[in-house]
């Protein structure tokens, strides 16, 4: 569960006034689990800020992702191996693969934005 600083703030000052974990879960601020793992962080960090996630960095920005799209627009017949060769002669080290998986999520999150046809709207009133 994602809790704001202000709701974690709260929980660590009734912890530090001397509430149980429990004690604070009656109150219903958050469910239990989430209070003691939050008590938990503080007691090992001493902070109330949220940890930055693990995980594998991306290898392009959001930028580089926009300028691979309008490398691919200048000409629809380049395969993604050529796309990748003109993506890192603009400085980002990816593969085909990659490339593949970039275009392919940038043109998934479009679609969705733009307006079906067959999607229900306001009819014409005539019948």
């Amino acid at each position: 569960m994602v809790t704001c600083k202000e709701t974690r703030a709260v929980i660590i000052a009734l912890h530090k006034k001397g509430f149980t974990g429990k004690d604070i879960a009656a109150s219903k601020i958050a469910p239990k689990s989430t209070i003691y793992r939050i008590i938990k962080n503080f007691k090992e960090s001493g902070s109330i800020v949220v940890k930055k996630a693990s995980g594998r960095p991306r290898k392009s920005s959001k930028r580089q992702d926009c300028l691979l799209k309008l490398i691919q627009l200048r000409d629809w017949g380049t395969t993604s191996t050529e796309l990748a060769q003109e993506w890192q002669q603009a400085g980002v080290s990816a593969s085909a693969r990659t490339v593949r998986q970039r275009l392919w999520r940038m043109a998934w999150c479009q679609e969705g934005q733009q307006r079906s046809p067959f999607s229900p709207g306001k009819t014409s009133g005539t019948d």
